[in-house]
């Protein structure tokens, strides 16, 4: 008969299991601090020899990190799903950032489609909040702080999506664009023209996702994307065209 003993779970165990579930859905973040071990035992009510348990197993587990003096993290190398060697190369070769919009495209596309029609009321106010943020733009707003909350609104749509795959491969992509790994997405808001389409752009995201409206979300994702992937190729474009006019520059001190 398929029946075994039922005994019952340590209590370390179910600490792992919990904070196992907080990471896999990107609620406990690579490099965020964990409580201390006495506000954190009191929080999930066990005494502190389970938590130290339960601590050392995800230590093994490679899904936390003791830093000394400091405590216990979220172990960094969850952030990305990419070597070290592989980012460097993509780095190294323009056609890899149009690539990598091209699979935003496929993959934000069908995550803001997942987005409004599985998201809770909560996944949408999360996204409406963001937007808030980004509509007031306070006059010392940096392109640094309009490209932190551009790269906030998108993942919180994928984590509307509830696919814990997408939002932890995502996470990784916007980790090496962050790091500047593709291209640097400041220079899409140096400009008021980028911005204020940008703005409409996300706007049109924002009010799909709130109407539930699955195919225009997608829709609404897609035409955003390949308004940034026109914007980056007219950037490459002119980068070239620079380098060759200072070539000529040059060329002409020389014959002086």
């Amino acid at each position: 008969m398929p029946f075994h003993p039922i005994t019952p779970e340590k209590l370390s165990s179910a600490v792992v299991r919990q904070v196992e579930e907080l990471i896999l859905r990107g609620i406990l973040q690579p490099g965020s601090r964990l409580p201390s071990e006495r506000e954190l035992a009191e929080r999930l009510g066990v005494s502190r020899p389970s938590l130290r348990d339960a601590i050392v197993q995800l230590q093994e587990r490679g899904l936390l990190s003791a830093k000394a003096g400091a405590g216990i993290f979220v172990a960094n190398e969850l952030s990305s799903a990419f070597s070290p060697a592989l980012a460097a190369l993509f780095a190294r070769h323009d056609e890899a950032a149009i690539d990598y919009i091209a699979f935003r495209r496929d993959m934000e596309g069908l995550a803001a489609e997942r987005a409004a029609r599985l998201g809770s009321d909560t996944d949408l106010a999360v996204i409406s909040e963001i937007f808030a943020k980004m509509q007031q733009g306070k006059a010392n707003q940096t392109p640094e702080d309009d490209a932190a909350l551009d790269a906030q609104f998108h993942m919180a749509i994928v984590e509307a999506s509830h696919n814990v795959v997408m939002l932890h491969m995502m996470r990784s992509m916007y980790e090496l664009l962050r790091s500047g790994v593709f291209y640097n997405r400041q220079i899409m808001f140096k400009q008021q023209t980028n911005r204020a389409d940008l703005m409409d752009q996300h706007r049109a995201i924002h009010d799909a996702l709130l109407a539930r409206d699955a195919p225009g979300a997608r829709a609404a994702v897609e035409g955003h994307l390949d308004y940034v992937e026109r914007a980056l190729l007219d950037h490459q474009r002119a980068e070239r065209h620079e380098a060759v006019a200072r070539q000529r520059l040059d060329h002409e001190r020389d014959q002086s």
